[in-house]
């Protein structure tokens, strides 16, 4: 599994994965997201190929200190096989300065990734 950076080429692939996401999925919608990410730089969005398939994609807004998981989405196809998790692994690698935080709809699936401490109540 990689992750490959968003490009316009990527378009109406990204938009198909994107739509995977509980909210809004009108085109207009999806199109507003997918102009965030080619026009902000601070916005990020990795598709995740898998062999010859896109199977997932991972959105993010880079701060100074922390980024913020916007996005995250994983082809129906291929859920419940840890693939969700290993996008937020491979991205953390990327930013290993950086700490991840999530939006009220990615938070609990952050946490989810987070490792388990021990003695932690």
């Amino acid at each position: 599994m990689i992750l490959l950076r968003y490009k316009k080429t990527y378009e109406k692939i990204a938009m198909g994965l994107l739509s995977y996401m509980p909210g809004d999925k009108t085109v207009k919608k999806l199109q507003e997201t997918i102009y965030q990410y080619e026009t902000d730089d601070s916005w990020q969005l990795y598709l995740v190929k898998k062999d010859e398939d896109f199977i997932g994609l991972i959105g993010i807004e880079l701060g100074e200190d922390v980024y913020t998981l916007q996005h995250l989405s994983v082809n129906p196809s291929f859920r419940g096989e840890g693939i969700g998790k290993e996008m937020v692994m491979k991205l953390q690698a990327l930013f290993p300065d950086k700490i991840c935080i999530g939006t009220e709809e990615t938070d609990l699936f952050i946490q989810k990734c987070k490792p388990k401490e021990e003695g932690s109540d």
